[in-house]
């Protein structure tokens, strides 16, 4: 089944799954959510078409984290803040967690190769800009992949499980390539944390719930997704390839 491969890579990164007026958090992976709604950028969705969103959320998605990043925090000021009763304006101040130097390979899957394309060609030229969390938070560098070894393309046809393992790590700072080179007849130096859309019956799955149903204003609905937690070894061909 077709998967589109794609690097997220920015200083920093923003993920909410709970947040509030006075806190906005950070997940330590992007969201389904954050995804799709990056897509719906690219693809020049408006946030209240719900059917286009809901179908775009169908997509199976997973991400493996290349490199882990560092939650940070930091504080902003918001004035003529109301009350419940909008009354009594007063200045408020807010606590915003991001994510610093993460890095993460996205994967979606899915048996409609024509769509895939069509985000693709979104990704290359979006009708908005794109960007990570945050209008601040842009990409540091193309978001279509370059593919797994051989293919050299944003979409493969393997099966999202073989790509997440097979793709070249994204990392591209040498002193960090080098340190992680693994030695030959030595087990892996490490291994890479991955997500995966799951079946929600099955027994080792965690929920979370950032599967969007409308990005609507005021409105905006999720349902929980079913994930499975895994690692994957990062091995001497995923470092001495050049894709990242």
């Amino acid at each position: 089944m077709p998967t589109l491969l794609m690097c997220f890579d920015a200083p920093l990164q923003s993920w909410g799954i709970r947040s509030q007026f006075n806190s906005r958090d950070t997940a330590t992976e992007p969201t389904k959510s954050g995804v799709i709604g990056l897509l719906a950028a690219a693809l020049g969705i408006p946030q209240d078409a719900d059917e286009d969103i809901q179908h775009l959320a169908t997509l199976r998605m997973g991400v493996r984290v290349d490199r882990e990043g560092v939650v940070e925090s930091d504080f902003h000021t918001v004035q003529n803040v109301p009350n419940t009763e909008g009354k009594n304006h007063r200045t408020a101040v807010t606590k915003r967690f991001y994510l610093a130097d993460a890095l993460f390979l996205v994967a979606l899957e899915s048996d409609d190769a024509a769509l895939l394309q069509r985000l693709e060609d979104a990704l290359h030229r979006p009708h908005w800009p794109l960007y990570f969390g945050r209008k601040a938070f842009v990409p540091a560098r193309p978001i279509p992949s370059r593919g797994v070894p051989g293919e050299h393309q944003a979409i493969t046809e393997r099966p999202i499980e073989e790509a997440l393992t097979l793709h070249p790590w994204l990392e591209n700072q040498p002193h960090t390539r080098a340190r992680y080179r693994p030695v030959p007849d030595e087990p892996a130096a490490m291994w890479l944390r991955t997500i995966t859309d799951a079946d929600p019956f099955a027994l080792d799955v965690e929920l979370r719930h950032d599967h969007p149903l409308s990005f609507r204003p005021q409105q905006r609905t999720y349902a929980p997704r079913a994930v499975q937690i895994s690692h994957v070894p990062l091995t001497p061909e995923m470092i001495s390839d050049p894709a990242a």
